[in-house]
């Protein structure tokens, strides 16, 4: 038997539509077609297209039951469907793809091709004659692909000139755009086709329909917006919207100022001045960088007051500094990751993200609100380590180490984390030549991982912490130092038999670190008793009432916290030579950090604003 090279494996067939179900029971004569004026063009209606057409409905003997047209009793708007979504009569689903723009034709159909059909998706009133026979006088306005922007298809975009870039407006962008709007009917609503209309996203400056189209749109495109009358809420462009079943806009997007909210709540908003170079996110300096930028620090206060400019203060010179350091406030370096080389932004920050956490300038007030206005004049990327010797490699490792253990010792554990993290991502790349490169290698290694953890640890992120000790665990299992950390975390945890048992494996596997698991022991203890005395105190008298008494317990104790570490660490594991002490101290802060640590990262923010979820600034 021949091997079955799989080129005549059977393809799996498309379920049938609901429509494709109802053409089934079509039979011949009930469905007739007569051209009354022919259209232009080869092409038809297909699947995604929107058609818009007025439609007449007449009985066999010529009475008008039905009208969009004006003259015969309708309101004059034409009927807007999307082929293969909206709810059509089957005949019109049948016959609408075989007109051309412009054409007129009767359809004849009998009463299962309209409103007579079996569980038609459509209703009429029940004086319709929907058990005859009748006429359809259709007359194809035109069609064109559209995207559905409303589930209910109360807003539809029909796009005229495709736009520049991908980059669309969303809150709090500032956006510049020409605006004229139709009635159903065709009658002029308003028009800024001279002088474009200004608003900022987001703030119901202009109808919410056609802010949700324009939300879709990019820099120079042209569209039309259709929008019903549920989604006509009144703005500043257009107060009175009582009237109107639907409104054409017809929409021309000059330009979008991009304007980012960094933290969500308002207080850090980067407002784009002038446009960079390159595609935005992809040429921005996401990663650690080299940074060269010109800034104008000014007091967000009536007289704007500028404290520092770079092009009077420092010579002219701009200033240079390495991203992800802790060199500059957060808020400046959370805006400048967003910019575009060349680009001029201007940055509102609280003084949280300025300079109330950072060196303040003297002439700075405390507590101030901070204005940058910053030119990202370029930056450089760290150079690959593809290439380097593995001794080289050794070198560029510990020097981000370095600054790691630097930023750990003012209490950047974010940053640190970040900075450790990233070389254990390159190690994924290092393969050592011998043994003794190899040993290098994992123990530097396993300096990161317990570097890491350490980091955890300050941040409340005690499992994360247990995390990154197994990592060195799992290649070591006799390793004190990681179960000195990892003991830490689950105690911080509250796990204390686990804590207990690493504590005396410590012990075990190496006699030296006796004093400091004995240490530990005594501190896990106290702990212990802590933790159990409040427990104690928190339902005492809970089991000591008569049956049909409450007892209300824990009023005093709603507002503490388990007690993790009361007191600094008496005995620490010794340290490797160049790990700082602090790293031992790590679980000394996990008490009250973890809550906001855990959902308000730098890396989060950053990323959150960039519209990017679960990264990392590398």
């Amino acid at each position: 038997m021949a091997a079955d090279d799989g080129t005549n494996v059977p393809q799996k067939k498309k379920a049938p539509s609901e429509d494709d179900k109802r053409r089934q029971k079509i039979v011949p004569g009930s469905l007739m077609k007569a051209v009354m004026r022919s259209g232009g063009g080869d092409l038809t209606p297909s699947e995604g297209d929107q058609v818009i057409y007025h439609c007449t409905v007449r009985t066999v003997d010529g009475v008008i039951v039905q009208s969009t047209r004006s003259e015969y009793g309708g309101k004059g708007i034409p009927i807007r469907h999307i082929m293969g979504k909206s709810k059509m009569l089957l005949g019109l689903l049948e016959g609408i793809p075989t007109m051309l723009k412009g054409e007129v034709s009767m359809f004849k159909m009998k009463r299962q091709m309209h409103y007579g059909e079996d569980d038609c998706p459509l209703a009429v009133p029940s004086s319709f004659p929907k058990d005859e026979e009748l006429h359809f006088e259709i007359e194809m306005m035109g069609f064109s692909k559209a995207k559905v922007i409303a589930d209910d298809f109360g807003v539809v975009k029909e796009v005229i000139n495709e736009g520049q870039g991908w980059e669309t407006p969303r809150t709090p962008y500032e956006v510049k755009a020409r605006i004229s709007a139709k009635a159903g009917d065709g009658k002029l609503i308003l028009s800024h086709i001279e002088e474009p209309y200004f608003f900022t996203f987001g703030k119901s400056e202009v109808p919410k329909g056609l802010e949700m189209g324009i939300g879709t749109m990019t820099r120079e495109e042209k569209a039309v917006i259709y929008v019903t009358s549920q989604y006509l809420s009144p703005s500043p462009l257009m107060p009175v919207v009582e009237g109107y079943e639907e409104v054409q806009f017809e929409v021309e997007l000059v330009h979008l100022i991009q304007v980012r909210d960094m933290l969500g709540d308002g207080r850090l908003i980067k407002r784009r001045l002038q446009d960079g170079k390159g595609e935005f996110p992809m040429d921005c300096p996401l990663q650690d960088s080299l940074l060269r930028v010109h800034y104008k620090g000014m007091l967000l206060n009536q007289e704007k007051k500028v404290f520092y400019d770079t092009r009077v203060d420092n010579d002219g010179q701009p200033l240079e500094f390495s991203s992800g350091e802790g060199l500059v406030p957060e808020g400046f370096e959370m805006c400048v990751r967003l910019m575009l080389p060349e680009e001029i932004a201007l940055v509102t920050c609280p003084p949280d993200y300025a300079y109330d956490k950072f060196p303040r300038p003297a002439n700075v007030p405390e507590g101030a609100h901070i204005q940058w206005e910053i030119e990202l004049l370029g930056f450089e990327i760290p150079k690959d380590w593809t290439g380097l010797n593995f001794q080289s490699i050794m070198d560029e490792a510990e020097k981000i180490r370095v600054t790691g253990n630097r930023l750990f010792k003012e209490g950047k554990f974010e940053l640190a984390k970040a900075k450790y993290e990233k070389v254990l991502r390159e190690f994924n790349h290092v393969n050592p030549q011998d043994d003794e490169e190899g040993k290098v290698f994992v123990d530097k290694r396993n300096l990161l991982h317990l570097n890491v953890a350490a980091c955890f640890l300050k941040m409340g992120e005690c499992r994360k912490s247990i995390e990154a000790c197994n990592k060195v665990l799992d290649a070591k299992p006799g390793h004190a130092k990681a179960l000195y950390r990892r003991g830490m975390a689950y105690m911080a945890a509250g796990d204390f038999e686990e804590a207990k048992s690493d504590f005396e494996m410590m012990i075990k596997v190496d006699k030296s670190s006796e004093p400091d698991a004995t240490a530990a022991l005594s501190k896990l203890n106290k702990t212990k008793q802590e933790v159990e005395r409040k427990a104690r105190k928190q339902f005492k008298g809970l089991f000591d009432k008569k049956p049909g008494e409450i007892s209300e317990v824990g009023n005093e104790s709603k507002t503490e916290q388990a007690a993790v570490e009361n007191e600094e660490d008496d005995g620490k594991q010794g340290s490797d030579g160049d790990e700082s002490q602090e790293f031992h101290e790590a679980a000394a802060d996990a008490r009250g950090r973890g809550w906001f640590y855990r959902f308000w990262p730098t890396s989060g923010r950053l990323f959150s604003a960039l519209g990017l979820q679960r990264c990392t600034i590398l």
